[in-house]
């Protein structure tokens, strides 16, 4: 004789799965709205002259070292 079981979810287990997939959601548009950030820090920090940068202790091929950081 062959024994069977039937496998379901609980009803009580759809609002995790819903919380983690908003969380999921969220995550992302965080990590879009930083890398956003960055790319405006960048574009402002490669505005400026060679002696702008220097001021601010910065050589130009310095910038997305900084900028990222541990991206990079």
């Amino acid at each position: 004789m062959a024994i069977s079981t039937a496998h379901t979810r609980s009803l009580t287990a759809l609002p995790g799965v819903v919380a983690d997939i908003f969380t999921g959601i969220f995550d992302a548009l965080v990590r879009v709205g930083e890398a956003n950030a960055k790319v405006r820090q960048i574009n402002a920090l490669s505005a400026l002259s060679d002696a702008e940068l220097a001021a601010r202790g910065m050589r130009r091929e310095d910038i997305i070292r900084r900028v990222m950081g541990e991206w990079v």
